[in-house]
């Protein structure tokens, strides 16, 4: 396939431009295919009333640029993604039933609604509410078990005139019918009187509202909301559904498991562990992109036992307004190294999992995916190498790859995260959207990367302020990349250059016995996951769908062969697009590094913060751990 002819963007980072690109839009390329989750789709309802006959200012008609809009997406949507397409007030003068499917949701059939699209002329009223009700039942249906993800896209230029039945009321039930399903809303050249309603229609759908003034922002939105929709979280593992106590408590053995969280609840799952080994768990929950949360919302997870006896806990919090994104906490039983501690004895353990949200927050239920590991110990006689709770040479300041970028896409989760190796490499996001990749760490190394966003051009909103946020993960999916004074998540982001640097400590097996919240995960080699995030609020800075982000990855240190004081030292091989040390292998196909999968095989991206701490941290080696930490981020 070609490539899409390209702009250049700059970016100011140490004082230096550099050189990043984005897409020029809407020449895009389509999306990588990947196959739908069981029971998404999108459908989108197209105000056909007699308003939409007006002029867009440009010299054509509100519906003319709507078609266009239509085309731009379908364009730009992956192959095979199921799509529809209904209209109201296209068929009668008058009359409150005026709403049909214009083209049914199936495979992405683009001929097919262009000529459904290009075949509407604006005639009647505007029953929002009704077109709501019907796009709902025109989306597929998801089997038991399935985790789909469900959108209707409103387009529309003034409010509903019929009123039967409410339309903000109408979203809000069909939100409130299943967490796969979310309502998105386009005002076009809306009125001041008819942009509450469409605002309300979008909250109260768990959904976001875009603004666009003329046919140029209306193309954009379109082409923005359209491909968020595609690109949902692909969900992996065994359904289960957790109990709200103890008793009855499904239980887990290692593996991967979906089950669903509403706001304000906790859920128990069950294991039994023995007395020596390390249990890792991890929960992300997996909201609606862009659904309302409040900067305190948060997902905690810990470990309990006995009667009221804890671990270790954690919590993520997205730490801004701007709209949802996935969020992950992880915890591990890590026995004592005295075996002395209180959770050093074999027997009955549970996770728990709670969701906290605010008033106004989004009130339906998420799907949440949980991983459980164990971690064997190490065979007797074994000495392990010495913790590595230091940054060093993976600090703020370390030197990292400047050969030429790489083209790649991100994954929509740790599932299915792009494999990088060291190197530079260049891809684009959507506001609202995080973009996964997973980068192989061997044992006395640690990851190092920057994240760059481009200089766009700005649609005109120029006093819009939104964010770009990254996280590490480790291979159990425990975040580690923040609050620790050396790297700070969160970068504000105004259409201008912006940077972020993010890392680990080396990986030690001794790592576990530390005491901070950012060295004792890092306990394992494998694949450590990076996530990056652009805010919500970004749709209405930049005239591009898409931003243009650079990833700069190094993987510092020498490889060692195995945990032990005395293993071997691997040799450094540097995969292709990198300047670095590392251990990614032989190149794969299509000039990929082949990398090495080891453990579990993430919204706004947060600070993880020791309970009770302070900000200031005493590294002590060998020590029992603390019992808790918090994660989260984001800006207000």
């Amino acid at each position: 396939m070609a490539r899409p002819p390209r702009r250049r963007a700059v970016a100011l980072v140490g004082g230096v431009l550099l050189a990043l690109s984005a897409a020029v839009l809407p020449a895009e390329a389509a999306p990588r295919a990947t196959p739908a989750a069981e029971g998404s789709g999108l459908v989108m309802v197209l105000d056909s009333s007699g308003s939409m006959a007006g002029s867009d200012g440009a010299g054509s008609t509100r519906i003319a640029a709507a078609r266009k809009a239509v085309g731009t997406v379908v364009d730009t949507l992956p192959e095979g993604y199921p799509t529809g397409l209904r209209v109201y007030g296209a068929d009668k003068p008058k009359g409150c039933d005026d709403t049909r499917l214009a083209h049914p949701v199936g495979p992405l059939d683009r001929a097919g609604l262009n000529r459904a699209v290009a075949g509407v002329t604006p005639r009647g009223d505007t029953p929002i509410g009704l077109a709501l009700t019907k796009a709902a039942q025109d989306l597929p249906k998801a089997a038991a078990g399935a985790a789909g993800k469900r959108t209707v896209l409103l387009i529309s230029d003034g409010e509903d005139t019929c009123q039967t039945p409410p339309p903000c009321q109408i979203a809000s039930q069909l939100a409130a019918s299943g967490a796969d399903l979310h309502i998105d809303v386009i005002g076009f050249q809306a009125a001041a009187k008819a942009r509450p309603q469409l605002q309300c229609i979008a909250k109260s759908g768990n959904g976001q509202y875009y603004d666009a003034p003329d046919a140029a922002s209306l193309a954009r939105q379109v082409q923005r909301a359209g491909q968020l929709s595609a690109s949902g979280y692909a969900f992996q593992g065994t359904r289960i559904r957790g109990t709200d106590d103890r008793q009855g408590a499904p239980a887990l053995a290692p593996g991967q498991y979906l089950d669903t969280i509403g706001p304000n609840e906790v859920r128990y799952y069950a294991t039994d562990l023995d007395a020596a080994s390390t249990a890792d768990f991890s929960a992300t929950a997996v909201p609606p992109s862009g659904a309302a949360v409040d900067f305190r919302d948060t997902v905690s997870a810990r470990i309990a036992y006995g009667t009221d006896g804890s671990c270790q806990s954690s919590t993520a919090r997205f730490g801004q307004r701007e709209g949802a994104t996935p969020l992950t906490a992880g915890v591990s039983r890590i026995p004592s190294q005295s075996g002395n501690g209180s959770c050093d004895k074999a027997g009955r353990y549970w996770l728990v999992v709670e969701r906290r949200a605010d008033t106004g927050s989004d009130a339906a239920r998420w799907p949440v995916e949980l991983t459980f590991h164990v971690e064997h110990p190490l065979k007797k006689g074994v000495t392990p190498a010495q913790s590595a709770p230091e940054y060093g040479a993976g600090g703020k300041n370390a030197t990292l790859p400047t050969t030429p970028p790489q083209d790649v896409t991100g994954g929509t989760g740790f599932n299915d995260a792009r494999p990088l190796g060291p190197g530079v490499w260049r891809d684009t996001i959507l506001p609202a959207q995080t973009r996964w990749y997973k980068v192989p760490v061997s044992w006395g190394q640690q990851l190092r990367y920057d994240v760059e966003f481009a200089n766009e051009t700005r649609s005109g909103h120029s006093s819009h302020v939104s964010f770009g946020s990254t996280q590490v993960y480790t291979p159990f999916r425990a975040p580690v990349g923040s609050g620790t004074g050396e790297f700070t998540p969160q970068v504000p982001y105004t259409g201008r250059p912006a940077s972020l640097s993010m890392g680990t400590v080396p990986v030690s097996w001794t790592n576990r016995y530390e005491t901070h919240p950012n060295v004792i995960p890092v306990h394992a080699d494998g694949d450590f996951y990076i996530a990056v995030t652009l805010g919500a609020r970004a749709a209405e800075i930049a005239q591009n769908p898409r931003i243009g982000v650079v990833l700069r990855v190094a993987v510092l240190g020498q490889a060692k062969a195995g945990p032990e004081a005395d293993a071997v030292s691997l040799k450094n091989e540097t995969p292709d697009g990198g300047s670095a040390s590392g251990t990614a292998g032989p190149a794969g196909s299509g000039g990929w590094p082949a990398v090495r999968v080891a453990g579990v095989s993430v919204g706004v991206v947060g600070v993880l913060m020791l309970g009770g701490l302070g900000l200031s941290y005493v590294w002590a080696r060998r020590k029992p751990r603390t019992s808790g930490a918090d994660s989260g981020g984001g800006a207000r």
